[in-house]
C-alpha cells in the first residue's frame, strides 16, 4: 500500500477523479502547508480544547457556523463517515420505522441501506435513460406528484442531483410539488457540493442551481468529491424548519464513529476557510477552464464530449463525459493509455462513456493535458486504418421496474447468478461506480437483471454483491416467479387429484 501511494504521488499525475483538491499543490498555493505537513501530529482525540463532534461548543461549532454561512443553511453538521452516513441519518430522521419513502431508483446504495435499517417501504421513481448518451436522466416533478398522490402516507421524497455523471433534476419544481403536499424533500447532492459557488459563474444557465437555493429541506454534500476537504469528509445542511434537529442529531450519533478523525475535521476547516478567502477566484478559474475545454473539444472528430452544447439543461458541466463509441479502441484501453502514457487518471468508465471529474484543485494545465492527450490518441488511431476494434459486448436494456417486493430473506443462501432467476435478492447487486443498485434486497431477480449484470462483468466493470466465481446471496424462489417446469408439474398434480 505504502509503495503504491508514494509511487503514485511521485508521478505528479493529472487527476480527474476524486478528491476535488487534486493533491498538495492547492494547499501550498493558499498557505495551508503547515496543516498538511503536520497531518500525523494532528491525529488526536477529544482532548481538552478539542471540542466534541456530537456536542460542539467551540472550534467544531465554529466550523459548522462557517458552513452555515457559506451555504446559507439553517444548520450544518460535519460528517466524518462520508455522505453515506448523512443520507442514512436523513432518511431515518424523517421516515418512521415501517413508513414509506418516495425514492429515485438511481439513488446511492446508502439510501437502500437506510430502507433496510428502518424497515421502510420504497416507492420508486424511475429516471428515463437519455437517448443522446445512454445515461440515467433526471426525475421530474410530474413523476413525483403522481406517486405522492397515490401514496399520501409517504413522509418524504429523496432524489439524487447531480447524479454521478452530473445530470441534475429540477429541484425547484420538485420542491414546490413536495411542499404543496406537505412532504419533506431530501436531496443527495454528494456530487454537487460546488454548485452553490460555481453556478453564478455561468450566467447563461450553463450550471444548475444548488439544492440549498432551490427549496430542498435536507441536503447532503460530499465536500471531498469536488471541493478541498479530505476523502470521507462531508456535510449535512438543514434548510428548513420542518426538520426535528434533536432527532437528526440522535441518528447521527447512532451511525457515526465515536472516534471522529480530527484530520478529516481539520480538512473541513481548511475547505471552509479556502472557500471564504479565495472562493471567488477559484470558481472563476474553474468556470473559465471548463469553458475553454468544452470550446476546444469541438475539434474532435470521433470523440463526443457530452454537454458541449449549453442548451442541454440540468447538466453539471464540471463532470466531463466523453463518448468513445466511434473510436477504434475500447474505453478501457483508452483509459490505460491515458494513465500509463500521459499520467491522466479519469474517475470512471461505464459502457462507452469515460467520465473525468474536475474539481476545485484542477488548474489550466490539467485541462490542456487532457485535450492534448485525447487529440494525439485520436490522430494515432486515424493513422491506423486497418486497426480492428476489439469486440465489446453491448449492454442489454437496463432492467425494467421491479414491482414485486418480497420480505428480505433472513437466512440467505449463495446461488450462481445464472441460476438465480425467480429468487428473492438478499444483498444488493450494485455496479460500482456509479453505485446505483440493479436489484435490491426483497426484489425478485429476473432474467433481465441476470443478462444485464452478466454483460457488465464481461465488459470488465465492477459489480458489488457478486463473488469472483459469480455467486450471489438469495432467498428461496419467489412464489410468483416459479419456473415453467414447476408450474407444469403443479398443473399435472392438480389434474391427477381431480381425476381421483
Amino acid at each position: 500500500m505504502l509503495d503504491f501511494l508514494l509511487k503514485h504521488a511521485k508521478e505528479r499525475p493529472t487527476s480527474f477523479h476524486m478528491p476535488g483538491h487534486k493533491g498538495s499543490e492547492l494547499f501550498r498555493r493558499f498557505g495551508y502547508q503547515k496543516f498538511t505537513s503536520a497531518l500525523v501530529d494532528c491525529d488526536i482525540t477529544e482532548i481538552d480544547g478539542a471540542d466534541n463532534l456530537f456536542q460542539p461548543e467551540t472550534i467544531i461549532r465554529e466550523i459548522q457556523e462557517q458552513y452555515k454561512g457559506l451555504y446559507e443553511s439553517q444548520k450544518t453538521y460535519l460528517l466524518v463517515n462520508g455522505a453515506s452516513v448523512g443520507i442514512i441519518a436523513a432518511i431515518l430522521s424523517v421516515v418512521e420505522p415501517g413508513g414509506k419513502l418516495i425514492l429515485a431508483r438511481n439513488c446511492h446504495k446508502a439510501a437502500f441501506n437506510a430502507l433496510r435499517l428502518g424497515n421502510i417501504t420504497p416507492v420508486y421513481i424511475y429516471p428515463e435513460i437519455l437517448e443522446e448518451c445512454g445515461l440515467s436522466g433526471p426525475v421530474t416533478a410530474s413523476q413525483i406528484q403522481q406517486l405522492l398522490l397515490k401514496n399520501l402516507d409517504a413522509k418524504a421524497v429523496m432524489v439524487t442531483s447531480p447524479n454521478y455523471y452530473g445530470i441534475c433534476s429540477d429541484i425547484q419544481e420538485i420542491a414546490e410539488v413536495v411542499h404543496k403536499l406537505g412532504k419533506i424533500l431530501i436531496v443527495d447532492q454528494a456530487h454537487g457540493a460546488h454548485l452553490k459557488f460555481l453556478h453564478e459563474k455561468f450566467p447563461e444557465g450553463g450550471m444548475p442551481k444548488s439544492a440549498e437555493d432551490s427549496g430542498a429541506d435536507i441536503v447532503i454534500n460530499s465536500t471531498h468529491k469536488t471541493l478541498a476537504s479530505f476523502t470521507q469528509s462531508a456535510i449535512l445542511n438543514i434548510c428548513s424548519d420542518k426538520i426535528p434537529l434533536d432527532i437528526i442529531e440522535d441518528r447521527l450519533q447512532m451511525l457515526e464513529t465515536t472516534s471522529p478523525s480530527y484530520m478529516l475535521m481539520g480538512s473541513l476547516a481548511v475547505n471552509a476557510s479556502l472557500l471564504k478567502k479565495a472562493g471567488t477566484e477559484l470558481m472563476q478559474d474553474w468556470a473559465e477552464n471548463l469553458n475553454m475545454f468544452y470550446d476546444q473539444s469541438k475539434v474532435f472528430e470521433n470523440i463526443k464530449v457530452i454537454g458541449v452544447r449549453p442548451e442541454i439543461l440540468c447538466l453539471d458541466r464540471s463532470k466531463i463525459n466523453i463518448d468513445v463509441s466511434d473510436l477504434k479502441i475500447s474505453p478501457f484501453e483508452l483509459v490505460r493509455i491515458l494513465e500509463n502514457r500521459y499520467s491522466i487518471y479519469p474517475e470512471l468508465v461505464t459502457g462507452n462513456i469515460i467520465m473525468f471529474m474536475s474539481g476545485i484543485g484542477n488548474v489550466r494545465k490539467d485541462y490542456e493535458n487532457l485535450l492534448l492527450a485525447l487529440h494525439k490518441i485520436e490522430k494515432e488511431l486515424e493513422d491506423e486504418p486497418n486497426r480492428k476494434v476489439p469486440p465489446k459486448k453491448e449492454l442489454p436494456p437496463y432492467p425494467k421496474e421491479q414491482k414485486l417486493l418480497q420480505p428480505v430473506p433472513k437466512n440467505p443462501q449463495k446461488v450462481h447468478l445464472e441460476e438465480a432467476e425467480g429468487r428473492v435478492c438478499a444483498a444488493s447487486i450494485v455496479p460500482y461506480p456509479p453505485g446505483y443498485p440493479v436489484v435490491c434486497p426483497g426484489e425478485v431477480i429476473t432474467a433481465e437483471v441476470i443478462a444485464y449484470v452478466k454483460a457488465l462483468r464481461e465488459n470488465g466493470e465492477n459489480v458489488l454483491g457478486i463473488s469472483e466465481d459469480g455467486l450471489i446471496q438469495t432467498g428461496p424462489r419467489s412464489e410468483n416467479q416459479n419456473s415453467r417446469a414447476e408450474i407444469l408439474s403443479r398443473i399435472a398434480e392438480l389434474k391427477n387429484s381431480v381425476k381421483k
